[in-house]
């Protein structure tokens, strides 16, 4: 993997890859779209407004967008410059949101901090921000990445002192999305695989403690075994998950004729909007989502692999290794092949600091595009 580490010099193209750029776009308006389908039925009984998660919805897009325009015409480096700087930030709000008065606690779990009529999530800001500073620390040290000493442990020790913070909360999935993108960039950057090996026995015995020393995890690892088991308890969401996707067959049930939007499905809107996709336009209409997060996928390893330098390969690897594993999980949850973790689906869940910050990420990604011949 050190091939993807060797420097080049490239001067800007001033066009980003407008093929990325359309499918981040396209999979944005399927979100929305199906976000007020999901939505509706929910939004009425709870708000009285069958149009307030979509009118959301419609701010918080119009607002990444805003952001990744401009943040697409923000050279690539700045943020090297201010890697620290953003890190120690990520660090602080992570820090705060575990206070008491300060933190919202949701679904079990203190990972917001309210702002006025909104919240934010400091894990999503984690997550960009530990991305932003490995790709620059990898980058600088690579030459000691071999070393178990100088190079790997230093890296390990900050992505999971960031990944305990997140647990503290506590946020599972998050945390998970966050650990793997980041182990992809520090086995790109060229570490030992003898060095994984031991971080995978030490994290398999620690996942199997964090598992155990919580009792709502083992009920969906059970539950993912047999949801019929508790059918209205544990097993509830990816039996109606199922029950979602099972009738959609080929075509769907059309659009907004969903049943399980009413009041089966708990929230369709966020992490479980793909199984209401899946309902109302099909196996088609999965398929075409799956394959835009693929072409995503596909431009933005490309991008990784001709950008102009280390810091722009690891940093545009960081962020599609990010919006890779984030959508497989979900989908893999939705569709019962993985226990419930409580992630978003990539730009097509409701969500403020989610959408927002998936949408400055591909920013960086589009700017990192113009400095490279694809």
């Amino acid at each position: 993997m050190l091939f993807l580490l060797q420097k080049t010099n490239r001067s800007t193209n001033a066009s980003p890859d407008y093929i990325l750029m359309g499918v981040i776009i396209g999979l944005l308006v399927i979100g929305v779209v199906m976000v007020y389908s999901s939505s509706y039925v929910w939004s009425a009984y709870k708000f009285s407004d069958s149009l307030y998660y979509v009118k959301r919805q419609l701010l918080f897009a119009g607002t990444g967008v805003i952001a990744m325009l401009l943040i697409m015409n923000v050279p690539y480096t700045t943020w090297k410059k201010y890697a620290k700087l953003i890190l120690l930030v990520c660090f602080c709000l992570l820090f705060l949101v575990l206070i008491p008065g300060i933190g919202m606690v949701r679904g079990g779990a203190q990972s917001w901090i309210g702002i006025g009529a909104f919240s934010i999530q400091p894990s999503e800001f984690m997550k960009l921000g530990l991305i932003i500073f490995l790709a620059s620390h990898l980058a600088k040290y690579q030459k000691y990445i071999t070393s178990l000493k100088k190079g790997f442990l230093p890296s390990i020790l900050l992505i999971f002192t960031a990944f305990g913070l997140i647990m503290l909360q506590p946020d599972l999935g998050t945390g998970m999305v966050l650990v793997l993108t980041c182990m992809v960039m520090v086995f790109t950057a060229g570490a030992r695989l003898s060095h994984f090996f031991g971080l995978g026995a030490l994290g398999l015995v620690g996942f199997v403690g964090l598992i155990a020393s919580a009792p709502y995890r083992i009920s969906r690892i059970t539950a993912f075994l047999n949801p019929w088991e508790d059918p209205l308890g544990d097993g509830f969401q990816i039996i109606q998950s199922l029950y979602a996707i099972g009738p959609g067959g080929l075509l769907g049930l059309g659009f907004g004729n969903s049943l399980q939007k009413y009041f089966y499905l708990p929230e369709p809107q966020t992490d479980f909007i793909f199984a209401i996709l899946g309902e109302e336009l099909g196996f088609i209409g999965g398929t075409v989502v799956i394959l835009l997060f693929l072409l995503l996928f596909w431009r933005g390893i490309k991008i990784s692999l001709e950008a102009p330098d280390s810091f722009a390969r690891l940093l545009a690897l960081g962020i599609v290794s990010m919006l890779a594993i984030q959508a497989m999980i979900n989908i893999s949850v939705v569709i019962g092949l993985i226990p419930v973790t409580g992630i978003t689906l990539p730009f097509l869940s409701y969500g403020g600091s989610s959408l927002t910050l998936i949408l400055c990420s591909a920013g960086i990604l589009l700017n990192i595009s113009k400095y490279t011949k694809i």
